[in-house]
């Protein structure tokens, strides 16, 4: 039986972006199906008892930025720690991702560069031209999945991601749902790999 896994994350988290790779990697090694649903975790955090980073202690906010940096150092990836456009508001291009997940397209690739647009390249992903070039890069007509980004059935499916997410239990991005079972975070990947391999 094909393995699958639901794959809840923000477009913000700078541990969805250090994980993306290997999950990616992952995911094709074990010939995985995944759900890719970017999520409001807006919503998420008001259900579990989350912060917003700008509401977390100090002594939180400044050990996140010491373990960013040994991630990123760890797996040689670039990353801004304080990237200019962060927090952006991800709405639209969460639902730029569901449109082509709808669509039958390469979603997590494009997440991934949505990801990567904020950590690695200082780009603003609320701005729609941005979004455009990104679509764009990646092979994809913008101007049909953004008619679909507004339509009622991109927005309702966008919510029932993210309630999805509330009812399997999930707080915090990335997480990997795989037979019932959260991972939560990029360094729970090596996990989520074990339980693959039993699977196989």
């Amino acid at each position: 039986m094909t393995a699958h896994i639901d794959y809840f994350f923000s477009l913000n988290s700078p541990w969805t972006y250090l994980g993306a790779a290997r999950f990616t990697e992952m995911v094709k090694g074990h010939r995985a199906t995944v759900m890719v649903m970017p999520v409001d975790f807006g919503q998420i955090f008001a259900q579990s008892g989350g912060l917003p980073l700008a509401k977390r202690a100090p002594q939180r906010q400044a050990y996140r930025l010491v373990e960013l940096k040994r991630w990123r150092d760890h797996l040689s990836l670039p990353l801004n720690l304080r990237p200019k456009f962060f927090p952006a508001n991800e709405n639209l291009a969460a639902r730029l991702v569901i449109a082509a997940r709808e669509a039958r397209y390469d979603a997590m690739s494009l997440a991934h560069a949505i990801l990567r647009a904020v950590w690695a390249e200082e780009r603003d992903i609320a701005d729609p031209d941005t979004l455009r070039d990104i679509l764009r890069v990646r092979g994809l007509d913008p101007a049909p999945l953004f008619v679909a980004a507004e339509t009622d059935a991109i927005k309702t499916a966008y919510q029932a991601g993210t309630d999805k997410a509330i009812t399997a239990q999930v707080f915090g991005a990335p997480s990997y749902v795989f037979d019932g079972e959260i991972f939560w975070g990029q360094d729970r990947l090596e996990f989520l790999d074990r339980a693959l391999n039993k699977r196989d």
